[in-house]
């Protein structure tokens, strides 16, 4: 299957190439408008806050762009390089049982992979992040969600990988219908346990504790019809002067979480109309319909898993001349994103359409114009660049350009 190396290295590099073109036209584009404010938002954003985000932006660029070759390098590295053969040969020496062989030849790839990366986080908190006033995350504080990330890693991740190369070793011809079935209930499972377990290991969430705001979010969510198990504020000022708010859980599960630096910023209004527009998403179905897709997408990648570990010629297409079922897994994550880049501008336009349903969610029940004056607000806190390439945006943007977004809200 020569035919297929070939194809292989093609997509890395047509990945490579068109990330790189896509960030050199993002960069072009913010640098031609850093000195001019766009008409739109003239009096809401000075021509310091237009420089700084234009600067920000291509910073953040040009570290994307090393990081763009160092990850199509390490990917042939681990493939036809040999990288997987060498980490399974070394795990040989322990005569392990070939389950416990195979977690091991796994977890090892994941950690050298993990500290590969960490010049690049290491560089883009205390550097990047640092240099535009966003960083607050100290050394010992960046080192302690290191240790509970890896901690995490082999407490959930370390089943997953066990029971799943369990099921391709003795499930027999259906055991990626099985796979996925447990997949399926460890992700829901996941995803309830999530803010009440998980989170806090990480952040601090404090009830909301300002009367009139709370009082004006409850009648939010009544005339909404959306029951959660309360409304909080995280410490995001701990890590990053960036703010946000999100809602997560299932079920009767749910939370709203604000970011305290989002509630330093916006008013009562403002606030009322983000959170709008969040419940929006729940409202219209949007985080349910994102959930199946996934789940749909998993059924079909194990289901092609499943075909390709049973043909010995595409281990040995990728570098491994030895089929097995770590091998397995590990080319699928090594391959597979080779081949479903290019379909990433659909998931893009995707999110943005479900963006725009929640814009008109928000107009209705709270206030566009407030939700506008919030927008305006956030992208100045947070240097979000107004004048994004349009290619660029269209191919990786999951929230409509801020132009467009807020001519519409003007408009609702």
């Amino acid at each position: 299957m020569q035919w297929l190396t070939s194809l292989f290295v093609v997509a890395v590099i047509a990945e490579m190439i068109t990330r790189l073109w896509l960030s050199t036209r993002q960069i072009a584009a913010v640098h031609a408008h850093r000195d001019r404010v766009p008409e739109m938002f003239r009096g809401q954003i000075e021509l310091a806050d237009q420089q700084k985000a234009a600067d920000y932006t291509v910073a953040r660029a040009r570290l994307s762009r090393v990081s763009t070759v160092f990850e199509a390098v390490i990917r042939l590295v681990f493939t036809l390089g040999g990288g997987i053969v060498l980490v399974d040969a070394l795990w040989l020496r322990a005569e392990l049982s070939q389950l416990w062989h195979g977690a091991f030849v796994i977890g090892t790839v994941l950690l050298l992979l993990s500290l590969l990366s960490l010049p690049f986080a290491l560089w883009r908190t205390f550097k990047l992040e640092a240099r535009f006033g966003f960083n607050r995350v100290s050394p010992g504080l960046f080192v302690a969600d290191l240790a509970k990330g890896l901690l995490l890693g082999v407490v959930l991740g370390g089943p997953v990988v066990l029971g799943a190369l369990l099921l391709m070793d003795r499930g027999g011809q259906w055991w990626w219908l099985y796979a996925w079935l447990a997949w399926t209930g460890f992700s829901l499972a996941l995803t309830w346990a999530f803010p009440r377990f998980i989170a806090p290991l990480f952040n601090r969430f404090s009830p909301l504790n300002d009367e009139t705001l709370k009082q004006r979010v409850e009648a939010l969510l009544a005339r909404t019809g959306f029951a959660s198990k309360g409304v909080f504020v995280m410490d995001g000022s701990r890590r990053s002067s960036h703010g946000n708010a999100y809602f997560t859980g299932v079920g009767r599960n749910k939370r709203i979480v604000f970011f305290d630096t989002l509630l330093e910023r916006l008013g009562a209004s403002e606030v009322e109309a983000v959170l709008a527009h969040e419940l929006g998403h729940f409202r219209l179905q949007h985080v349910r319909q994102r959930i199946i897709l996934s789940l749909f997408t998993s059924l079909i990648g194990l289901a092609l898993l499943a075909w390709a570990a049973r043909q010995p010629g595409i281990f040995a297409a990728f570098g491994v001349p030895s089929p097995s079922s770590h091998a397995a897994l590990l080319l699928a994550m090594f391959v597979a994103p080779a081949f479903t880049y290019f379909v990433t501008p659909l998931g893009a336009w995707w999110s943005r359409r479900h963006e725009f349903q929640a814009d008109d969610f928000a107009a209705k029940n709270a206030s566009a114009s407030a939700l506008a004056d919030a927008l305006v607000k956030l992208y100045r806190a947070n240097a979000s660049t107004l004048t994004p390439d349009p290619i660029h945006s269209a191919f990786y943007d999951s929230h409509p350009p801020a132009l467009v977004r807020i001519a519409r809200l003007q408009a609702l």
